[in-house]
């Protein structure tokens, strides 16, 4: 007679993520699944690699300098932030009879001009709440990484 345990004994093996798999973990992970999953399907699918001595080394070495990368890029975020934050900005803008600008102002135009001025920021950075088509002083937010913001004025003059 067979022993139920015996019957349903896994083996388990170590393996490193090559990719995210949504229900195990992310690129870099060394996870322990059973056997056959990883031989089978992880494997063979480019998921995941076998956790040898040296490959999880070169895991741990590569996250340790992904760290260090985060870590400096955090810095010159806030350092960026910290620059921003409450500076402002001029554009001229043609305006019609009533004063209003004939095209609203667009982030990749504000963004050209924190640029212009040393501050290198892309156009889906800056969030405006309404269209900016008056004179005027308008506050806007600059979305940073490391969730971080910065908030500028941007003054709008009317040419003709």
């Amino acid at each position: 007679m067979i022993k139920v345990q015996e019957w349903f004994s896994f083996e388990f093996m170590k393996i490193i993520l090559t990719q995210q798999v949504r229900s195990l973990g992310k690129r870099g992970d060394v996870k322990e699944v059973s056997d056959g999953y990883a031989r089978n399907f992880l494997i063979p699918k480019g998921l995941a690699a076998p956790a040898t001595p040296q490959a999880v080394q070169e895991v741990e070495r590569k996250k340790k300098k992904e760290a260090r990368i985060a870590e400096v890029d955090l810095i010159k975020t806030e350092e960026l932030a910290n620059n921003l934050d409450g500076k402002a900005f001029e554009i001229s803008a043609k305006i019609n009879e009533d004063g209003t600008l004939y095209a609203a102002i667009s982030p990749a135009k504000i963004a050209a001009v924190i640029k212009k001025n040393g501050h290198s920021i892309a156009a889906d950075n800056v969030i405006i709440n309404e269209p900016l088509k008056e004179v005027g002083e308008h506050e806007v937010t600059v979305s940073l990484n490391h969730g971080l913001e910065a908030r500028v004025t941007i003054i709008i003059h009317g040419e003709n």
